[in-house]
């Protein structure tokens, strides 16, 4: 069994003409190759799987190859070319800056600098994920990246560019590589399948080619499982369950969905996304794009945006024909909104099943009503909106031979309001059912212009009620002084929860005056402090609740004022304070202090 090498390895360039999608890097290094005009120190930028290792590879083969083609291509066949394919060069050093990032590694490096290369003019170090450096590293490698040996020339490659010193990435060439382009990836991949002797369709190429993300690494990578899966014939189904891949049907099948107002049949879509176990938020993803993909499809001279197999672009252009612009937008709003709104979502499901509802109503043609459909009104409703309707109540007529659509029933005593049956919209709720024919329940007040009773007229009536009964005198009788005290001792344990309050209003002593029909109230309290903090705080609430107790409104709380204290005889406590009252009540004792001279401080 022979040695299997992955095509990521076996099928890496060798060359800039094999480079594969950055053709203005391999110029400039091939110019300043031609020239004699290399720098010192190069910084290859980009993210994953681009080729900025292999770059430096190809440019280190370069410049020690001993017979360089017209076009500066390594001859293959040198000592130097010969050494590198084997990979036992000495004069390229390739240094893993992840693992090896501390001052001793670059210390090791700088002293290796020193030493010439034994084949070849250049000794090349290649400092692979140089991001991952220490600070301490970075210093210890300033000075020898500003001045090395002529024959030393560093390459540094990174996928993180900000976390470069400035010292650094100033005194260094910068290149930025570009992510590839899906058409150059379907191309370098058909060529591989071929050389395999693997046969693929355009459609699942393209598919490895999104999902590798503009990194050809990555794309050999899913290329080799793919095959490993599907053997050496590989169809577009295989793929996508391999790789878990939305499929392109779903999103042209919800477009469908959508513009023919089916929310049903897009549910039932969904719900079979995610029993195939595909992540929600890339379903609308992948649905966004779509959408997108059809603006494009059907805005001519963007066919370059459309990075999609002939096939697929065919289809898109049919659909992107019927779908209106104007549909278009609002289908783009609805999911880029679902997108950012659904990690904040409590129910994620819930939120991509209302946007897919939302998607399916912009045609208009499912309707969508938020209120019931008003039932058809029967021929004889309009009956009572003609004019002679008013004069006269109506009979039935005695001539049965007379033209009608319909037999006209005989007009109830109240009949339902005549501009209700002419609108559409349906009547309110609480509207009053007509009155029987024997007669009303109570007797209401006739109309003031002689017609029928009205809704309106209903609702005056009810309003003239309610300021009559407003405007009756209150008949509230006042409690006596018994029941005060009875509700007195409920207010009191109604603030248990406050024990302060509750202390202070179960010790407090009433003083009940009455006044022109008013009964007023007064509690006693421990001190000013405590009726101020009742009079501002609690006062109002205390009263409404006395109230509701006595069931009367024509009781007011008041804390009664608190009598002047009596100044006390202040008591000497101190020696000093002793002193000097023993001397102020006895003179002599004070002529005696002042005889002997004595210090009573």
């Amino acid at each position: 069994m022979s040695e299997y090498i992955v095509s990521a390895r076996k099928y890496r360039p060798d060359s800039f003409e094999t480079l594969l999608g950055q053709d203005n890097i391999a110029r400039t290094l091939s110019n300043s190759i031609k020239r004699g005009q290399l720098a010192h120190a190069y910084l290859f930028c980009g993210p994953r799987g681009v080729g900025k290792t292999t770059t430096a590879r190809i440019f280190a083969k370069m410049i020690n190859c001993a017979h360089p083609g017209p076009d500066m291509e390594p001859c293959g066949e040198c000592e130097s070319c010969v050494s590198f394919q084997e990979g036992r060069s000495y004069c390229i050093h390739e240094l893993d800056a992840a693992s090896n990032n501390g001052v001793d590694d670059i210390k090791a490096l700088i002293e290796k600098v020193q030493v010439p290369p034994q084949v070849g003019k250049y000794s090349v170090y290649i400092i692979d994920e140089v991001h991952m450096l220490s600070q301490a590293a970075f210093n210890a490698f300033l000075k020898t990246l500003e001045e090395p040996p002529a024959h030393a020339i560093f390459v540094l490659a990174t996928t993180e560019k900000h976390k470069i010193l400035p010292t650094i990435l100033s005194r260094c060439q910068t290149y930025d590589f570009n992510r590839i382009g899906i058409p150059d990836m379907v191309k370098n991949l058909r060529g591989i399948a071929a050389k395999e002797g693997v046969t693929i369709d355009d459609e699942s190429l393209h598919v490895i080619a999104s999902k590798a993300d503009g990194a050809m690494r990555d794309a050999l990578t899913i290329f080799d499982q793919t095959v490993a899966f599907c053997g050496t014939d590989i169809h577009y189904e295989d793929v996508i369950r391999n790789l878990n891949v939305l499929d392109y049907e779903y999103g042209f099948s919800m477009v469908e969905n959508f513009l023919s107002g089916s929310y049903a049949a897009a549910l039932t879509s969904f719900d079979e996304i995610l029993s195939k176990g595909f992540n929600a938020l890339h379903f609308v993803a992948s649905l966004s794009s779509h959408l997108r993909d059809l603006v494009i499809a059907r805005t001519a001279g963007l066919d370059s945006l459309l990075e999609l197999p002939d096939s697929l672009k065919q289809r898109y252009r049919e659909q992107a024909a019927r779908c209106p612009l104007q549909f278009l937008y609002e289908a783009l709003n609805i999911t880029t909104a679902c997108e950012a709104g659904y990690k904040a979502a409590v129910n994620p499901r819930l939120h991509i099943e209302f946007a897919l509802m939302k998607l399916s109503f912009l045609t208009g043609r499912t309707e969508v009503s938020l209120a019931p459909k008003p039932v058809a009104a029967p021929a004889a409703k309009p009956a009572p909106v003609a004019a002679p309707a008013a004069s006269a109540p109506v009979a039935a007529p005695a001539d049965k031979t007379a033209v009608a659509p319909k037999p006209v029933p005989a007009a109830p005593e109240i009949p339902s309001p005549a501009p209700q049956a002419q609108n559409d919209t349906p009547a309110p709720a609480p509207a009053p059912a007509p009155a029987p024919a024997s007669g009303p329940v109570r007797a209401r007040r006739a109309p003031k212009n002689g017609s029928a009773l009205s809704l309106g007229s209903l609702l005056e009536e009810k309003k003239a009620a309610a300021v009559e009964e407003a405007a009756a005198p209150a008949q509230e009788v006042l409690p006596d002084d018994e029941k005060v005290k009875t509700a007195w001792k409920t207010l009191s344990e109604k603030f248990a929860s406050r024990p302060r309050l509750a202390t202070a209003l179960e010790n407090a002593k009433l003083r009940i005056q009455e006044d022109g029909g008013v009964k007023s109230v007064y509690f006693t309290v421990f001190n000013a402090a405590q009726k101020q903090w009742i009079e501002e705080k609690l006062l109002r609430d205390l009263e409404n609740t006395f109230r509701e107790l006595l069931s009367c409104r024509k009781v007011n709380l008041h804390v009664d004022d608190i009598p002047e204290e009596e100044p006390t005889e202040k008591k000497p406590y101190m020696p000093e304070e002793k002193a000097k009252d023993l001397m102020d009540k006895h003179p002599e004792m004070r002529a005696f202090v002042a005889d002997l001279g004595l210090d009573t401080k």
